[in-house]
């Protein structure tokens, strides 16, 4: 039997993986709407697909250091659509993707005004399911500025937006984020409005978007925390991701809560639907998801190459299909 100590936030170290945990989840599959896997290593793929994680997304995001030209965002992008895609099948994992100007480097106007010209280059090809992730940081007018086009450019592409809401004044960044949003006439069921707390969620939800939380070692939500909010709200338009990147941070955190929702006595139908559901009902409005691709994905064949790289190294051997005996 788990023990929920184990589980804790204090406890949700990357890839703390232990039998009692994997027991719990065993059969589920999980979508994690919102983790940066350029910044992670094949071992966190190969524990996702073993956890269950089916399919990812992964927004534009901050690199930990100001891009200083168009080419490096350039780059990225690409990245994103190519590289990291074909890395995702490796391991029997659906890739999918946000672009868009991220709130922090919005700053820089003149690299802000190169990339938005960029932008619609990118938002149109397979695998981009929205525009992301967008909003405030600072809450400066320069972010302002830059959210309210990339909502312009959402419009017209007809996909989901992805918003960043700031972590300093959390509450009034992300009323301010909805305000701008309806003021542009986006439908709020096409907004994801991410990084939520016990501050934001219950106008989140009342004003019809989507709820997202990012579940964090020592920050942002642990997943004690979020089965308190499932408990409270339940599971209608609420989703749960990762945010996963080059910090401290926890690719299982999505199977991980699971886990402990589960512990807790959560209804499975509403386990499912915050950690893989919801987010595919979100992010499908971009025409781009089918689940057929989730099991499609799973025949691996690691000698495959992109570009003539491969995710091998020297002498090892290819993975031709999925063998763990973890998750079944």
């Amino acid at each position: 039997m788990c023990c929920s100590h184990e589980l804790t936030e204090k406890n949700l170290q990357p890839l703390t993986v232990n039998p009692a945990f994997l027991e719990r989840i065993k059969g589920m599959r999980f979508f994690d709407p919102h983790i940066h896997m350029t910044s992670r290593t094949t071992d966190d793929y190969q524990a996702m697909a073993d956890a269950g994680i089916a399919a990812i997304i992964e927004p534009s995001f901050w690199l930990g250091q100001p891009r200083t030209g168009i080419d490096t965002f350039r780059d990225y992008f690409n990245s994103l659509i190519g590289w990291e895609r074909f890395r995702a099948s490796q391991f029997g994992i659906k890739h999918y993707t946000t672009i868009g100007l991220n709130s922090k480097e919005a700053n820089n106007e003149k690299l802000a005004e190169a990339v938005m010209e960029i932008l619609p280059l990118f938002v149109y090809k397979e695998g981009v399911v929205g525009i992301g992730e967008i909003g405030f940081d600072d809450q400066t007018p320069a972010e302002e500025k830059y959210y309210r086009a990339q909502l312009e450019l959402a419009k017209e592409a007809g996909l989901p937006v992805q918003i960043h809401t700031p972590h300093r004044d959390k509450k009034k960044g992300t009323q301010r984020s909805m305000d701008i949003a309806i003021e542009h006439g986006l439908d709020p069921r096409m907004v994801i409005v991410d990084h939520n707390n016990e501050e934001t969620v219950q106008e989140v939800l009342d004003r019809g978007f989507w709820a997202a939380f990012t579940i964090y070692p020592f920050t942002k939500m642990g997943n004690e925390r979020m089965v308190e909010v499932v408990k409270q709200y339940g599971s209608e338009r609420i989703m749960i991701n990762s945010a996963a990147d080059w910090g401290i941070s926890d690719p299982l955190a999505v199977p991980k809560t699971a886990a402990l929702m589960h512990e807790s006595g959560i209804d499975l139908n509403d386990i499912h639907l915050v950690t893989f559901r919801n987010a595919i009902s979100a992010f499908a409005q971009s025409g781009q998801i089918n689940e057929s691709d989730f099991e499609a994905v799973k025949e691996i064949d690691q000698s495959l190459k992109f570009n003539g790289s491969t995710v091998l190294r020297g002498g090892q051997q290819p993975r031709r299909d999925n063998l763990s005996n973890i998750i079944k």
